[in-house]
């Protein structure tokens, strides 16, 4: 028997086009995050669309990880840019 990892037709998520998590902004992945974690806990139909939604998830996570170190090292930088200035 031969087992799939690619996700059948029927089971992607309620949104009809996804957008690649690297496209989207802090706020758009924060939310689309906030409502996938919403349907995790609500319990999906089958085993393959939950994971269909982890996975999403999981990349969604990364791409506010990825904006919230973005962010961090910008204040970094203008914090010491700040503390050089003023010395």
């Amino acid at each position: 028997m031969t087992v799939s990892n690619e996700p059948s037709a029927s089971a992607g998520t309620s949104a009809p086009t996804v957008a690649d998590p690297a496209s989207l902004s802090f706020e758009q992945a924060r939310d689309e995050l906030v409502r996938v974690v919403a349907e995790l806990e609500q319990g999906a139909p089958t085993l393959e669309q939950s994971l269909t939604l982890w996975e999403r998830g999981e990349a969604l996570a990364a791409r506010c990880e990825e904006w919230l170190v973005g962010a961090k090292r910008r204040l970094d930088a203008a914090r010491s840019s700040a503390e050089e200035g003023g010395r």
